[in-house]
């Protein structure tokens, strides 16, 4: 009862969310620009959280004088600023405006310095706005002590355009100082120097009058000024200077059409990878395949529940989450099933209530550690990546949440009230659990002896390796421009643009060094991708008209920059993460099995993700972030199934002390194999869905997990467990040393003794 009431609750819920609110969508999927902004240290102030602070309130000032809608700020650790731009296309103003440092500073000028002259003690030699040869003192004023700043036209003046300052309180003892130092030095022209970035922008004389006031709380800065440029520097001052330096280290622009496509796309992936899925397990397991779809149909709006309630950010490689995450609920269903088929097949007599009862309770510790693995590995996304696959790592654990409960508490009250039916209990065939069918039954009485060969399969696996190795020695990694440094633009055309047509105009703009390719675009068309090292947006514009006077319009689709900084620093969090990953799996199995077992399962996954790694390096294929998403998702995928086959054995060595290691490994294998192969299949259909519906970043990414998905079934049966038998037969397990004492996770499970039917 108390599941029911669970499920229910949790529907409607999850139901609530969806009708009340609204995803927050990532700028990959609704289009604009995001800037990342790093502080660096000054002089006068160190880079951290707090500086990084008082620089995001000075550029949400900023951000809002540009007029953009419902923009987004926030810092990222110490020193780093993400502005996200809704809508914006032309990122070269919002860059400009955002991103200039504007460290405004006031000094005097102390001399008018002659050829070949050096600076006094305290000067520094530089020109004023005309170009003439000053030297200025120390600072007595930055920005921090300006109010306001306004653009404006001199009174009875022929357009003439200055922009008028305030000073606060901080500002004003600074500023009189400066007028006082000035008006008593006529040898340098009274002058003061007002200082934008290290460059003199104004130098004037101070007015007699301003001597006798003493200064005052305001001035004027005047200089060779357009309404357009006094506008953008009365923004910038009235933003407020910023605290500390900052830097550009990473750029991206969406087009307004990539991210519905990609919504478009993965929404049908999933649909028609859901269909197909629940068409192959309602052949499979009839009428609890029917049910598990029906609970399967579920978890959408579990996971968007999820989605809203946490406010989590939906992007488009968080959109793979979600459909990767169908398969893990295919799982927990196919394992149950597979193990309630084995239960009233020895227990015929004690109906089929209790043996879907114990197939639950049986299956659950392989479940629970499977998904632990594949939350492990989410949560490393999440820490170590950056960008959309970040949120792939937050959407993945909201999708792996909504998995478990839609099979282990919606398909269990489903299922569990089908099985107190009559009509069920008088047609168990209908039902999908009597009978273990044919396979199972030849794999179960005549089935290979596959430890028989273990050493083979471990010598194939090390020649794949070496072949993989190879690949990436010879061919090399075409690694993104997230871990090189550089930048990526990709534009569609109005017309057909041949690959070498686009490289030809685009070399002819000055740009020879530019690596231009075709890519796969919106309903089968060939966009046009153009990378090069870290460019400007002026440059980018450049390359833009190039491809414009030979194609017609052109649309950008995604414009991408890093900086090599921080390209190199996401290189070295995807190995981190990678070596995190192993360690955390290995800690993990070897807690809940043995080290031994641990080593085989990680050694295991390990030739997976070189051979997927070795497959794109031979075949050219990016290796981006995305790449990253899927390779992390490789390493759950491929330790799911070994734990699988793991905790089989665990179970069989339990009761099985006597026999020979290796046959019973080998009936472990055997009895899991369709269990492997119905999963494997059911996560198929979605992923090849979604490579074919995906789009170009999507289709890789699905690319990769199917051939994770099929290279991890062929390392579990053959690499993981042949490797486990090596390790165990070199050092066996001896329970009389030092017994660990452990609970028994079946000992309330039923074991069909039970007669009366009743639900333990």
């Amino acid at each position: 009862m108390w599941r029911a009431i669970a499920a229910f609750a949790v529907i409607a819920v999850s139901l609530l969310l969806a009708l009340t609110s609204k995803a927050n969508l990532g700028l990959d999927l609704k289009g604009g620009t995001q800037i990342v902004l790093e502080t660096k240290d000054s002089e006068r102030v160190k880079a951290d959280a707090e500086s990084t602070d008082r620089a995001l309130s000075v550029i949400r000032g900023r951000v809002d004088a540009l007029g953009v809608a419902e923009p987004t700020l926030a810092r990222s650790g110490e020193n780093r600023i993400i502005v996200e731009l809704p809508g914006v296309q032309d990122p070269r103003e919002a860059a400009e405006v955002i991103g200039q440092t504007a460290q405004l500073s006031f000094h005097e000028v102390t001399s008018i310095p002659t050829a070949g002259a050096t600076a006094a003690e305290g000067e520094t030699l530089t020109v004023d706005e005309d170009g003439s040869p000053i030297a200025i003192g120390p600072q007595l004023l930055d920005g921090n002590g300006v109010s306001d700043a306004s653009a404006g036209q001199q009174e009875q003046s022929l357009g003439q355009w200055m922009v008028n300052v305030e000073f606060n309180g901080e500002g004003r003892g600074g500023w009189r100082q400066l007028v006082s130092d000035a008006c008593a030095n006529p040898a340098a022209g009274q002058r003061i120097a007002i200082v934008l970035d290290d460059q003199v922008i104004s130098s004037p004389g101070v007015q007699p009058d301003l001597c006798q006031s003493g200064g005052g709380a305001s001035t004027s800065i005047s200089g060779d000024f357009t309404q357009a440029t006094a506008d953008d520097l009365a923004i910038l001052i009235k933003g407020g200077a910023l605290p500390v330096p900052v830097e550009t280290v990473e750029q991206r622009t969406v087009g307004p059409t990539l991210g519905k496509v990609a919504i478009d796309a993965s929404i049908e992936a999933a649909i028609i990878g859901i269909a197909l899925t629940g068409i192959f397990i309602m052949l499979v397991y009839r009428l609890v395949g029917f049910l598990a779809t029906i609970a399967l149909g579920t978890y959408a709006l579990i996971a968007y529940g999820l989605l809203v309630w946490l406010g989590a950010t939906l992007t488009l490689p968080g959109l793979a989450g979600f459909v990767l995450a169908i398969g893990l609920a295919i799982d927990a269903n196919v394992l149950v099933f597979e193990r309630a088929r084995e239960e009233y097949a020895e227990r015929t007599a004690a109906g089929l209530s209790p043996a879907l009862t114990t197939g639950f309770n049986k299956a659950w510790s392989a479940i629970l550690d499977s998904n632990i693995t594949t939350i492990l590995a989410a949560g490393l996304l999440f820490l170590f990546a950056s960008g959309p696959v970040k949120g792939f790592g937050v959407t993945l654990s909201i999708g792996v949440i909504a998995s478990m409960v839609s099979a282990l508490v919606v398909a269990r009250v489903l299922c569990d009230w089908a099985m107190r039916r009559s009509f069920a209990r008088g047609r168990p065939a209908i039902t999908g659990l009597a009978g273990t069918g044919r396979i199972r039954t030849w794999l179960t009485e005549s089935g290979p002896d596959l430890m028989k060969r273990s050493g083979t399969w471990i010598v194939i696996t090390l020649v794949v390796a070496v072949v993989s190795i190879g690949g990436i020695a010879l061919k090399g990694l075409n690694l993104g421009v997230e871990f090189t440094g550089g930048r990526l633009l990709e534009y569609s055309t109005a017309k057909n643009l041949e690959a070498e047509d686009a490289r030809v105009a685009v070399s002819d703009a000055g740009f020879t060094q530019a690596v231009v390719q075709s890519s796969s675009g919106e309903d089968g068309r060939e966009n046009i991708s153009v990378r090069l090292d870290d460019i400007t947006n002026e440059e980018a514009a450049q390359i833009e008209e190039a491809l414009t006077a030979v194609a017609g319009t052109v649309e950008k689709e995604r414009d991408e920059l890093i900086g090599p900084s921080l390209g190199k620093e996401l290189r070295d969090k995807a190995l981190i993460a990678f070596a995190i990953a192993i360690a955390a799996q290995m800690l993990y199995l070897a807690w809940r099995f043995r080290w031994t077992y641990a080593a085989a399962a990680v050694l295991s996954m390990s030739s997976v993700v070189l051979t997927v790694v070795g497959i794109f390096a031979w075949w050219g294929k990016p290796i981006d972030g995305v790449f990253l998403a899927a390779v992390l998702s490789i390493i759950g995928l491929a330790v799911n199934d070994t734990i699988v086959v793991f905790d089989r054995i665990r179970e069989h060595t339990g009761d099985n002390r006597k026999r020979p290691l290796r046959s019973v490994v080998n009936e472990a294998i055997l009895q899991t194999i369709p269990r492997t192969i119905n999963t494997g299949l059911g996560a198929m259909f979605i992923l090849a869905a979604l490579a074919v519906l995906g789009g170009d970043s999507l289709t890789d990414f699905a690319i990769a997990l199917l051939l994770g998905l099929a290279i991890g079934i062929l390392s579990t049966i053959f690499t993981a467990s042949a490797i486990a038998v090596v390790l165990e037969e070199r050092w066996p397990y001896d329970p009389t040393v030092a017994p660990k004492k452990t609970i028994d996770p079946y000992a309330n499970v039923d074991d069909g003794k039970n007669t009366t039917g009743a639900v333990l």
